[in-house]
Parts: structure tokens; C-alpha cells; sequence
């Protein structure tokens, strides 16, 4: 299975995992270190914490929920020219500061 990009998610400003879009759909996996954190928080109630990664044909509903919609979501696609229905690279570009304490970043920092 070949991986294609990655984002790399963080939870309160400390890196908590990965999600892959691969041949299949897409995988997230939980950081080995986030999850030996004593306050180590799932991302999401639909994401509990594992250390067996999840695997999706489609972007998981928790991360597709964080793509803004409506006119904000036309602003971020024609800004970046963007495919709309490129669902992961939206959110790439416009969740690296999203409302909650969820963050995607394209470089680990």
C-alpha cells in the first residue's frame, strides 16, 4: 500500500498523530508517545485512543467536519485553487487553526 500525503494532527498544541491518505481511502494512528501522555485525550469520540491504527475508504467523518462549508469553503478552494472535491487537501490548507483544540499541520513540527 502506497501512502500518499500526510497530515500530521496535534491535540492542544502537542502532536497526537497521523493521517494518511493511501491507496485504500485514508488511516489515522495515534502517536506512541501522545498516548503514553498521562493526559492523552482521544482527538474524538469516533477516534478512542489505540494504538491500532483506523483505517477509511472515505476521510474520516470527524476530519471532514472540520472543512469549512458555504462560502468559506469557496473562498479557501479558489484561493488555493483547490479541487472542491479534494476533501484532504482542503483541510490541509484551511485547518491549521481550527476552532476546538484540534490543529492539522502539513510538517511535523
Amino acid at each position: 500500500m502506497s501512502e500518499y500525503r500526510t497530515a500530521y494532527i496535534y491535540c492542544r498544541n502537542t502532536f497526537a498523530g497521523t493521517l494518511r491518505e493511501t491507496d485504500d481511502g485514508y488511516s489515522f494512528s495515534y502517536d506512541k508517545e501522545y498516548l503514553s501522555l498521562e493526559n492523552a485525550t482521544p482527538i474524538s469520540i469516533t477516534l478512542p485512543l489505540s494504538d491500532t491504527p483506523y483505517n477509511s475508504n472515505t476521510l474520516f467523518a470527524f476530519f471532514d467536519g472540520l472543512i469549512p462549508e458555504g462560502w468559506l469553503l469557496n473562498i479557501v478552494t479558489h484561493n488555493w485553487k483547490l479541487d472542491p472535491k479534494d476533501r484532504f487537501g482542503i483541510l490541509l490548507v484551511a485547518c491549521k487553526d481550527c476552532i476546538g483544540n484540534v490543529s492539522i499541520k502539513e510538517v511535523k513540527e
